[in-house]
């Protein structure tokens, strides 16, 4: 009786001791997963609530630098500012590489925010939806970057979006290239649609 009970004692504490050493991984696992997704904001432009992320590449923190000189000049200069932001979405919102996974979906920052839901859906759904997941830096999935941008052309004129009108939306034609051929075949040339949304020009379509 004893033997057996020294033996059920030692399975018990075998048993603890199994289940801390599973805790203890589970515990860093979720731990590593929150260090990985943590990014700091490194750049603000606070009147317009543009904020610019560490992870973000070296052209797309140039891109956010211009952006800022736009903002902060006295007048500004609301052309510019619609072709600058036109420039980061389509960088931010077609280059996938830089991407941890389908839903870390680019260029929200100029999405209007009545629509931000529908847009984000749709991307998952759409563009975004293959996507592996890179928390950890091991993809090894070949996902594009976008190269060269071009403004190829800005229009003024009247915008409905549900009881509301802009008289005065922009509309950017845009098209843009990859830094890799085989990406050939991907969408290469758009028209965002941006309504005013106070001081704010907000992106409301994507054509």
């Amino acid at each position: 009786m004893k033997l057996k009970k020294k033996v059920k004692r030692l399975i018990l504490l075998l048993l603890i001791i199994a289940l801390g050493v599973a805790g203890y991984f589970a515990y860093k696992h979720y731990s590593k997963v929150d260090e990985v997704e943590e990014v700091k904001v490194i750049n603000k432009i606070e009147k317009y609530g543009y904020n610019l992320k560490e992870n973000k590449s070296s052209k797309y923190k140039k891109l956010f630098g211009e952006l800022k000189e736009i903002l902060n000049a006295e007048p500004v200069d609301e052309e510019a500012y619609a072709k600058k932001i036109s420039e980061m979405f389509v960088y931010d919102f077609y280059s996938l590489s830089d991407k941890t996974a389908k839903t870390d979906i680019g260029g929200v920052d100029f999405v209007y925010s009545e629509i931000l839901e529908n847009f984000l859906q749709n991307a998952q759904n759409t563009y975004y939806k293959y996507v592996e997941n890179n928390i950890y830096n091991n993809r090894k999935q070949s996902l594009p970057t976008v190269s060269d941008i071009t403004i190829d052309s800005v229009e003024k004129k009247e915008f409905k979006y549900g009881d509301k009108i802009d008289q005065e939306a922009y509309f950017i034609k845009v098209t843009w290239s990859y830094t890799d051929d085989q990406f050939s075949d991907y969408q290469k040339e758009a028209i965002l649609v941006f309504i005013h949304d106070d001081i704010k020009l907000s992106l409301v379509e994507l054509q």
